[in-house]
């Protein structure tokens, strides 16, 4: 009498080892997504309330050459430099200065290429440094190893630097107008304006 077949017996082995692996393997850990700059942030050169003395905007990695689009270089075709006008209201032009300012250094520009100018209230490192006094305050624009913020009241004392960023952001009418011819003077390549586009152009007699 013939055995009955014998059934057929399923082995571990048998699942495949990707079966094994995946029994074993602990689940991928997901990478973090990076979200934008928190409003709460400090900007560099931004003392905050009670903190030391802050030292100048800290330096950026410099990294390769930027494209000429990225960072004029050379005059315009008149010995002049060139202009850029960036339309801002008087509250958010010291913002615009800074992203100005913060692109410019992304770009390859050394910190001591930069000059800030405000017309209205001072951005608050040079408050903050000018409360040790003026000496040390125009010290660091001589030693010219970082941006220097200043105020357009003080433009005729300012030295010139590659650039120039002016932040029209309130004040008297009468220094600013008279801020930004010197402020053109004083930038060697490149001057940029947060305000209004149409004052500017009035004051400068640039087309824009």
């Amino acid at each position: 009498m013939p055995l009955p077949p014998e059934e057929p017996q399923i082995h571990e082995s048998a699942q495949g080892p990707s079966a094994t692996a995946a029994a074993g393997r602990p689940a991928p850990t997901p990478r973090p997504v990076p979200g934008p700059r928190s409003a709460a942030s400090p900007r560099p050169g931004r003392p905050g309330p009670g903190s030391a003395r802050p030292g100048p905007p800290a330096q950026r990695p410099v990294p390769g050459p930027p494209t000429p689009k990225s960072r004029p270089e050379n005059r315009s075709g008149d010995g002049t430099p060139q202009l850029q006008v960036i339309p801002a209201p008087a509250d958010g032009a010291l913002d615009a200065a800074e992203e100005a300012l913060d692109l410019l250094l992304d770009t390859g520009r050394s910190p001591g290429e930069v000059l800030v100018l405000t017309t209205g209230d001072r951005h608050p490192w040079a408050a903050h440094e000018l409360s040790f006094g003026e000496a040390s305050y125009w010290a660091q624009q001589d030693s010219g190893e970082d941006v220097f913020f200043a105020d357009a009241a003080s433009v005729d004392r300012v030295a010139s630097r590659p650039v120039v960023i002016v932040a029209v952001n309130g004040g008297d009418d009468e220094v600013a107008d008279r801020a930004l011819p010197v402020a053109l003077s004083r930038a060697g390549a490149l001057l940029v304006v947060c305000g209004d586009s149409q004052r500017v152009t009035a004051v400068l007699g640039a087309g824009v």
